[in-house]
């Protein structure tokens, strides 16, 4: 085992290397591998542990922190994230080390007790503003939740200009040199890692950018990947970059986005969509985009649909259900923020019209509103189903910016909806 790494004189790196891991949290490719980082911090009157490492590497952990630190002096330990690569061993970091106090966000508490089945745990909720004295140093905590639990928090060090920011700056990469100017090029895990993990979380990650962003900075110690101590505020800045909307950012004139997706077996549904669109075109203050799903990957649009404020999705009716490009496409809305948006959804069918329906619940079910229902056409759409399309897209497009829309509610869609 190679000796722990020094972030600073008074800070320790004692975390473990996993560099077999290829899959983590079942969605996630590892092929470097993934390191569970904790950090000991030193002050003149105890000891900090910030965060723990999974249990099946409970060995590397507890070798590291006897280096550094005797149980008797840990006065406290700080979980900045509960899920159990950061918890795994804290039942028996507190077994060795009973006097420490333990301190989580106030988030974490009612998630701590569904992690650690243990009666009695103490524990200390803490938000921003709150602190934790050391002696000469001290533990300061800011409140930074959905990152990508409820409970996640950071924990700042102002006396050694060190940030512990939990999985936020993280990336699965493994390699024993530890810091960013040391280990190799790391760019494609630290991108890959904001993708699949905090990007479902833009809104939140902007709220936690407006606490760190003030913070002196010497270094950013997340709680997994390389410790970032050579320009740390590159990390910050790249975050708000992927953070923040590029449409909101290129052409912020205001007006609001709705985009029209269809996919079409003999045109009928295309017609529709046009007619939808020609309807919402009537409304003033519309960004229009119109996208057939046959041409296209999926990956784009749904570049698209995180920027949107409204989405309508066509779909023909084959055996019963929508087809298989638009469940690819509702699908993927999992690993993007869509609750609020508006949507709905349109399309032909030839005996019995399910895909519209089905498509309004998987929307609902994303949280998403679905304020206008939805038009459904018995094969070749006639000039008065047209005008019914035209009327759908207007509606659509006046509840978008503002205008009342009145809807009946039969009681089946009640049943579905709930």
């Amino acid at each position: 085992m190679s000796v722990a790494a020094a972030v600073t004189e008074r800070i320790h790196w004692i975390g473990a290397l996993d560099p077999g891991m290829r899959t983590f949290d079942v969605i996630l490719k590892t092929p470097s591998g993934t390191t569970y980082n904790s950090y000991c911090v030193r002050g003149s009157e105890g000891v900090a542990i910030i965060d723990t490492v999974k249990l099946e590497c409970a060995d590397q952990f507890f070798a590291r922190l006897q280096q550094f630190a005797d149980y008797g002096e840990i006065r406290a330990i700080v979980l900045n994230h509960l899920e159990p690569d950061h918890s795994g061993c804290l039942p028996e970091l507190l077994r060795r080390a009973p006097q420490a106090k333990l301190y989580v966000s106030e988030s974490a508490q009612l998630m701590l007790k569904a992690l650690v089945k243990q009666d009695g745990l103490a524990f200390v909720p803490v938000t921003t503003g709150d602190s934790v004295s050391l002696g000469d140093r001290t533990l300061r905590f800011l409140h930074t939740p959905y990152l990508h639990w409820p409970d996640t928090q950071c924990t700042y060090v102002p006396e050694e200009r060190v940030l512990f920011s939990g999985d936020v700056f993280g990336c699965h990469f493994c390699d024993r040199r530890m810091f960013n100017d040391a280990v190799g090029d790391f760019r494609f895990a630290f991108e890959y890692y904001f993708h699949h993990i905090m990007r479902p979380f833009k809104r939140h990650v902007l709220d936690a950018l407006a606490l760190i962003e003030p913070l002196d900075l010497a270094a950013i110690a997340p709680s997994h990947g390389p410790i970032l101590r050579d320009r740390p505020r590159d990390y910050v800045a790249r975050y708000r970059e992927l953070a923040t909307p590029r449409l909101k950012r290129e052409t912020d004139n205001g007006d609001r986005t709705l985009i029209v997706f269809y996919i079409s077996s003999y045109g009928n549904t295309r017609r529709m969509a046009e007619a939808i669109c020609d309807g919402a075109a009537e409304v003033p203050g519309l960004r229009l985009s119109l996208y057939d799903l046959e041409g296209s990957p999926v990956e784009p649009l749904v570049d698209l649909v995180e920027e949107a404020d409204a989405i309508l999705i066509g779909s023909p009716t084959i055996n019963g259900d929508a087809v298989k490009p638009v469940w690819d496409l509702l699908s993927s809305f999992a690993g993007i923020h869509v609750k609020g948006k508006v949507a709905g959804a349109f399309g032909s069918f030839g005996w019995s019209g399910e895909a519209v329906r089905m498509i309004e619940d998987r929307l609902r079910g994303l949280k998403m509103r679905v304020p206008v229902a939805g038009v459904k056409v018995k094969l070749i759409p006639a000039r008065e189903e047209i005008l019914a399309c035209r009327d759908f897209g207007r509606q659509v497009g006046e509840f978008l910016i503002g205008r009342q829309v009145t809807r009946e509610i039969d009681f089946s869609e009640l049943v579905s909806a709930a």
